[in-house]
């Protein structure tokens, strides 16, 4: 039996990279899985994915910084699954590496609305029938970025600070609930939306140059922010709330600076 055994789980972002994995790993750890994403085959395709290794999924195309498109996904988790023991709130724009003084308003206000409101809506919209149910967990994709400076650009960075900052003021305003909200803060993770810091190194020829300034001296996969995910939605992290959890092979547990051995 798997740690999400008999649990019904949402996933946002689940098109592809941390989501499309995650949805993949909820399914293989028992859960069944609504798999939201704004594309639609994308996410058709990870449903697909999740039914073909026997699991338990339903696609469903959706906006997740829209705050009906929102109340529409956890209906039609409650109506297929009924009921709700876990949300992923994944979904995630970078906003590319536009210089400081030429970002406007339109940019900094979009990756807002889905990194930052996205994760309100979902706490608020599945969070209030958590607390009816009297359990769930809620899980954030943060980021270094909103530990750090210098691991994204500022919007990005600042939308990823608020969602540390909303795990936290969420789990408290939920006291005595039985409803958890945590946040996982991913370092370097090859994903679509890493894919031009990846495909320029690797026109370099400088792929083996990233993630070396951390500990374990590699860059992250999906998978390996999943499985965090997994956890934090299930019952053994049953007394982790609040919490912003670093996935980043140790980098922000120092200076950013690269150590030699020799």
């Amino acid at each position: 039996m798997g740690r999400l055994a008999g649990k019904r789980a949402i996933v946002t972002g689940a098109g592809s990279g941390i989501g499309r994995a995650s949805a993949l790993r909820f399914a293989q750890e028992g859960a069944r899985v609504l798999a939201v994403d704004r594309s639609a085959d994308a996410v058709e395709e990870t449903a697909a994915m999740v039914r073909a290794e026997g699991g338990d999924a339903i696609a469903m195309a959706a906006d997740a910084g829209d705050e009906g498109s929102v109340k529409a996904y956890v209906a039609r988790a409650l109506e297929a699954f009924g009921g709700l023991d876990a949300v992923y709130a994944n979904a995630g724009i970078s906003g590319g590496d536009v210089p400081l003084f030429e970002q406007d308003v339109s940019l900094w206000t979009e990756i807002l609305r889905v990194n930052l409101i996205g994760p309100f809506l979902a706490i608020k919209h599945a969070g209030r029938h958590m607390v009816e149910q009297g359990r769930g967990a809620i899980v954030c994709t943060a980021s270094v970025a909103g530990l750090r400076s210098n691991a994204g650009g500022s919007p990005y960075s600042a939308s990823k600070a608020g969602v540390i900052s909303l795990v936290q003021t969420a789990a408290n305003s939920m006291w005595g609930s039985g409803v958890r909200i945590n946040a996982v803060c991913p370092g370097l993770i090859e994903t679509g939306m890493t894919k031009p810091v990846f495909e320029y190194a690797r026109a370099r020829g400088s792929e083996d140059k990233l993630g070396q300034l951390n500990p374990l001296r590699r860059y992250g996969l999906p998978h390996e922010i999943a499985a965090m995910a997994a956890f934090l939605a299930s019952d053994d992290a049953s007394y982790v709330n609040g919490q912003a959890i670093a996935v980043d092979g140790g980098l922000t547990s120092t200076l950013p600076f690269a150590k030699r051995l020799r």
